[in-house]
């Protein structure tokens, strides 16, 4: 059984299964405000650490996420686990996200919500992670920043992603959804956008 962080949504229509990212967990400040935003759009949020995270909080040092079979196969535990009455979405930040859409063909999920997926490691644009996404048959939304590492806006332009990939952008922001102070956006911005989005993209995916 692993354990979950649920927020819980007055009259609920949706249930979101959101996965952290590869070096922050459960608990983190973007975790913790997307979830409580997405809550409010009358959508359950379902937060869990993986196991090496786990392992990680509980020894106070940090570890390397494991490999993606591993954690493919705990975020399967997860979801055959949790109450399944709602529509179910899953989705995560970076890492996170990309496992969920490696996962959702195969899962019972009705859609996918990427935040700052990871095409390809920072400063490594030949070692791309693309190739489920080129045939992927249900709605995934990849919210991006205009300035993430893991892939620039015109790469991702020239990807030839599935017609079912929604792409958006978030001005001048980094792999955190932080934009530089100079660009006159903010980080509560950012985060308020991306809840809207969420919320926009499941309800209309019901």
């Amino acid at each position: 059984m692993i354990n979950t962080l649920i927020n819980t949504a007055q009259n609920p229509i949706a249930t979101f299964v959101f996965a952290h990212g590869a070096g922050a967990g459960q608990n983190s400040e973007f975790m913790q405000l997307m979830a409580k935003g997405i809550a409010e759009h009358k959508i359950n949020v379902v937060r869990f650490n993986f196991a090496y995270m786990q392992l990680a909080e509980e020894s106070g040092k940090r570890r390397p996420p494991d490999r993606a079979d591993k954690l493919l196969s705990q975020f399967t535990e997860l979801l055959n686990q949790i109450d399944n009455s709602l529509p179910i979405f899953i989705g995560g930040k970076s890492m996170g996200g990309r496992m969920a859409s490696m996962l959702l063909e195969e899962s019972t999920a009705e859609g996918c919500i990427c935040m700052v997926y990871p095409f390809h490691p920072p400063g490594k644009p030949e070692k791309l992670r693309t190739q489920h996404l080129l045939s992927i048959n249900k709605p995934v939304l990849i919210m991006q920043d205009e300035r993430d590492t893991f892939s620039k806006r015109e790469e991702i332009a020239r990807f030839n992603l599935s017609q079912q990939i929604q792409v958006s952008y978030l001005a001048d922001g980094d792999h955190s959804f932080k934009p530089r102070k100079a660009s006159g956006y903010n980080f509560d911005g950012h985060i308020n956008l991306a809840i809207i989005q969420t919320a926009e993209f499941i309800t209309s995916h019901i």
